[in-house]
């Protein structure tokens, strides 16, 4: 459970979210929606600790975040564009990844072959088409079986077919009791997946 309460962030004069109080449950898919600057992608960097909140607290799993960044083991995170160091393969950012998280790499190698990325492991991450790129960050995002998912715009992208299996795999891993929150401006996706919508 994410519990959100009085949360406040401004970027200079702009006042990106105001006073905003929220519970994410359990066992759920939770879509965030609204306009572009509407505050999404800064409210899952706030939760996520990449960006530090003007006021208000947030809790992950019965934990206040602030000063705190072991609570990170039990997300996963898809941003909405994969920026990763360019100069490495999707091989090689595996393994870093794998070095940095304390869970064990339950699901690469079934996601590998499902997304096709075996011939795409090799190359630099900089090469790689979009589409490509979106795999390997839902991949990174999902091999750990963590408790929490943030999915930012997850499906822009992606082929059909690709999408069609992501979509399968959120509802999949939902039915594990698991924390999901994605944004996405494709209401017929939101409309698929999601059990509560939050508009900001």
């Amino acid at each position: 459970m994410i519990r959100i309460t009085g949360l406040n962030k401004k970027f200079g004069k702009y006042e990106a979210l105001k006073s905003l109080d929220l519970t994410i449950d359990t066992g759920k898919v939770t879509a965030i929606v609204g306009p572009n600057g509407s505050g999404k992608t800064t409210l899952i960097k706030l939760i996520l600790g990449l960006v530090k909140p003007s006021g208000g607290k947030i809790e992950v799993d019965g934990e206040d975040i602030s000063n705190n960044f072991l609570y990170r083991n039990k997300i996963g995170y898809m941003p909405q564009i994969a920026r990763y160091p360019d100069n490495l393969s999707s091989k090689e950012l595996f393994s870093l990844v794998k070095e940095l998280r304390t869970n064990p790499d339950i699901l690469s190698a079934e996601l590998i072959e499902v997304f096709k990325l075996a011939n795409e492991m090799e190359k630099p991450f900089k090469t790689l088409s979009g589409g490509t790129k979106q795999k390997v960050s839902a991949t990174i995002a999902f091999a750990f079986s963590p408790l929490i998912y943030f999915l930012d715009e997850p499906t822009a992208g992606l082929d059909p077919v690709s999408s069609s299996f992501f979509k399968d795999l959120v509802l999949k891993e939902k039915l594990k009791n698991k924390t999901i929150v994605l944004t996405s401006h494709i209401m017929s996706e939101v409309q698929e997946l999601a059990d509560e919508i939050v508009f900001l």
